[in-house]
């Protein structure tokens, strides 16, 4: 029994020192750029940096994610058979390469940006994966759900960065509290 107890004790402990390590990870490669944007936004840093947490546990550089089902859907609006996805209609990506629908239907940088979100933003997708990553993450979390942030209506947010929708249903069911927890770690 001693020893089921001593590795509960290590346990308990090494999975604190992983949250621990997301977030001094975190701070270290992005405390400074989301301190300057979060001020230029008006945004809280807290919910900015649990994101970061979120999409890319706070590594630098952040990696990304290749989505499948964004891609044909993508590759639907350029064949024609979709008349649009989102606000991404044929006349935008009919000169696209296969490897450019790829790169629109992957997220990108510390906030895990879809490719796609460029062509609203009117940027390449080097903008969300490169030095001014945070700067064009920020820029676009303002625009689509800023308001939100503003109103301190963090679950709500989490849910449109992730779904699209103030009510929509995450693929990992922690994913807002978690989010939320990560927010009540850097508030204090």
């Amino acid at each position: 029994m001693f020893k089921i107890f001593s590795i509960s004790l290590g346990l308990i402990f090494l999975i604190n020192s992983c949250q621990f390590d997301k977030y001094s990870v975190t701070d270290k490669n992005y405390s400074e750029e989301v301190a300057k944007y979060a001020e230029e936004y008006n945004l809280p840093q807290a919910y900015l940096k649990s994101l970061i947490i979120l999409e890319c546990s706070g590594n630098k550089p952040a990696g990304k994610r290749f989505e499948s089902n964004v891609y044909r859907k993508l590759k639907e609006v350029q064949s024609g058979a979709r008349r649009n996805f989102e606000f991404v209609t044929r006349n935008k990506i009919i000169n696209c390469t296969d490897d450019a629908l790829r790169n629109l239907a992957t997220s990108w940088g510390p906030f895990q940006i879809m490719g796609y979100k460029c062509v609203n933003m009117g940027i390449l997708i080097k903008d969300l994966r490169g030095e001014d990553a945070v700067k064009w993450g920020v820029k676009w979390i303002d625009n689509e759900y800023g308001y939100l942030l503003r109103m301190n209506q963090f679950e709500k947010a989490f849910r449109v960065h992730n779904t699209g929708s103030p009510s929509g249903r995450t693929y990992d069911k922690n994913y807002v509290q978690n989010g939320l927890d990560h927010i009540n770690y850097f508030s204090n």
